[in-house]
């Protein structure tokens, strides 16, 4: 961002990377994956690189108000110091917290989660999804993250895109509004699981599995950790992908 800046250029959008794409292993092949697509829609973007920090929403969930703040805070004041206006992220919940709990403190911009950001470069013609692309007539089916989805009432943008594909988008019985979470939400990826008869991924991949689906796709890094865990653990850990969004369309482009 410093970069283009002293060079008088002007990003069309800040990527927000966030913790889990730009630590998380599998995270980074998501971030790796959006940014082809970036680059092969020509968008002119930006990233804050070693000057961004963690949003602070595991802090804030987890009850850490001050962490959270102070987080917050230098953030946004490094934004500012910016002047970022649009910003696109593939995080859901740097997207909730970013969208929504930001503008308390000063920071107050156009936050696009990047499902929906797919959507827009598929209808401006920016994607051009290959026709007989690999996920044509395979069955996938779409978890909603809950931060995306309940949060902030985004569930078309995500079906939109795997429907690009003309794939078999098959639906989960809880799906949408009634979705059940992956069990990362609230601070709960950082802490060990409570006392149950079996993880709430698991049951989730249930109903994957009941699906008949062979693809899961997601569009959040804590719901791939999670799906991805839980499909470990099925009969059907050879058989069923976890993919994001980004990395479905760059499979469909051979990018």
């Amino acid at each position: 961002m410093f970069t283009m800046i002293e060079n008088g250029e002007t990003p069309e959008i800040l990527f927000w990377v966030g913790c889990a794409g730009s630590f998380d292993d599998r995270a980074k092949k998501v971030t790796k994956a959006f940014i082809k697509i970036l680059n092969a829609a020509k968008i002119k973007f930006a990233v804050l690189g070693t000057e961004e920090m963690c949003t602070g929403d595991p802090a804030r969930r987890a009850g850490n108000e001050f962490l959270f703040q102070m987080q917050a805070i230098n953030n946004i004041t490094l934004l500012n110091k910016y002047r970022v206006n649009k910003i696109v992220t593939a995080c859901p919940h740097c997207f909730n917290t970013i969208k929504n709990e930001y503008p308390d403190f000063g920071g107050n911009y156009e936050v696009i989660h990047h499902s929906t950001f797919l959507e827009q470069l598929i209808i401006a013609g920016k994607i051009n999804i290959i026709e007989e692309n690999k996920y044509k007539d395979t069955s996938i089916t779409y978890h909603d993250s809950c931060y995306l989805g309940r949060g902030n009432g985004i569930y078309d943008a995500p079906r939109a895109v795997l429907n690009s594909l003309k794939a078999d988008l098959v639906e989960m019985k809880r799906c949408r509004s009634k979705g059940l979470c992956c069990g990362a939400g609230g601070g709960q990826m950082f802490k060990e699981p409570e006392k149950g008869k079996r993880g709430i991924n698991e049951e989730r991949v249930e109903e994957v599995l009941s699906s008949k689906a062979t693809t899961i796709a997601v569009a959040c890094p804590f719901c791939m950790t999670m799906m991805s865990d839980g499909v470990n653990h099925s009969e059907t850990k050879n058989k069923t992908q976890v993919k994001d969004l980004a990395e479905i369309i760059v499979e469909s482009q051979n990018l």
